[in-house]
């Protein structure tokens, strides 16, 4: 695997990796993808000029324990980055043929529509406003948006209702700053959730919001600290954003992860990553959508 430099990696993102690595190093890798060979695609798709080059760009989260962290290694883990490595293995590319860019919330978009990236796999959640600029396949994993406390929830928040004119942080850019807005929070801005962590032990927050998964992931690797509410007030469907009006590209990958659902690769890979903390989900229907 290679880390593309357009981005460093956070002192931050590092430690936390570390951190996690000590408390969840009990899962099972998930299986090395196999690697397609001698396989062939329509000319002028983009699976055939991926698979003739050999290599392709996925962005993702560096920060999001569970689905996309850096480990200490230095290569990103989790999740998503599993779901990137079976689809690339289906174009016939190796791990090592994939480049991972880091994604934050505010520059997916750009990215994929400049061609930085082939491909971001990032809890991204689709949307109608996002269909706009970016094609989603998928979903692969539908979360939910919720809330994380301190331990023992000194406030006494059991949902968005109670944050009203409250500091709340957020990751800027991110439906979870749109949607808790709505139910009038005052938003302190970060660039990634990892930073909502100090303003929560502080007091600066009396709360960080985002999707179920990330923040289950943020408690378990800061143990004793922080509580998630566990009463999601909406639903996230994480979708594979790719360039827009790619269609034969958008359906061929959803066709990758419907056969993931059948043999088990799915399966595989979020046990050995977001399974070491939360159950096994039901896989979630792709929406072969139309424009």
């Amino acid at each position: 695997m290679r880390l593309k430099k357009s981005l460093m990696i956070s002192a931050m993102a590092i430690t936390g990796a570390l951190a996690l690595a000590g408390c969840t190093d009990s899962g099972a890798p998930a299986p090395e993808a196999t690697v397609e060979k001698d396989i062939s695609f329509e000319a002028g798709t983009t699976m055939a000029k991926l698979n003739e080059a050999g290599e392709i760009t996925i962005g993702t989260k560096f920060d999001q324990p569970l689905f996309g962290l850096v480990g200490p290694e230095g290569d990103p883990v989790g999740f998503d980055v599993e779901i990137g490595k079976l689809i690339a293995a289906k174009l016939g590319i190796p791990a090592d043929g994939i480049n991972w860019t880091e994604t934050v919330s505010k520059n997916r978009e750009p990215f994929i529509q400049s061609g930085e990236v082939d491909l971001v796999i990032a809890t991204y959640t689709i949307n109608d406003a996002r269909k706009q600029v970016v094609s989603f396949a998928g979903p692969y994993y539908e979360a939910g948006q919720d809330i994380l406390v301190l331990d023992g929830n000194p406030e006494g928040i059991k949902g968005p209702e109670d944050v009203k004119g409250k500091n709340v942080c957020t990751v800027t850019g991110s439906t979870s700053e749109v949607n808790i807005l709505e139910y009038g929070a005052v938003v302190l801005p970060a660039a990634g959730y990892g930073d909502c962590l100090e303003p929560l032990r502080t007091g600066a927050v009396v709360a960080m919001t985002t999707d179920n998964v990330i923040l289950a992931g943020l408690a378990d690797q800061n143990e004793g600290e922080f509580e998630v509410v566990n009463e999601p007030f909406t639903k996230e469907p994480y979708g594979i954003g790719l360039k827009l009006e790619d269609d034969q590209f958008r359906a061929w990958i959803n066709d990758v992860l419907e056969e993931s659902y059948d043999d088990g690769s799915w399966a595989d890979a979020w046990k050995a990553t977001a399974g070491k903390v939360l159950d096994l989900p039901d896989p979630p229907a792709v929406d072969n959508y139309t424009r």
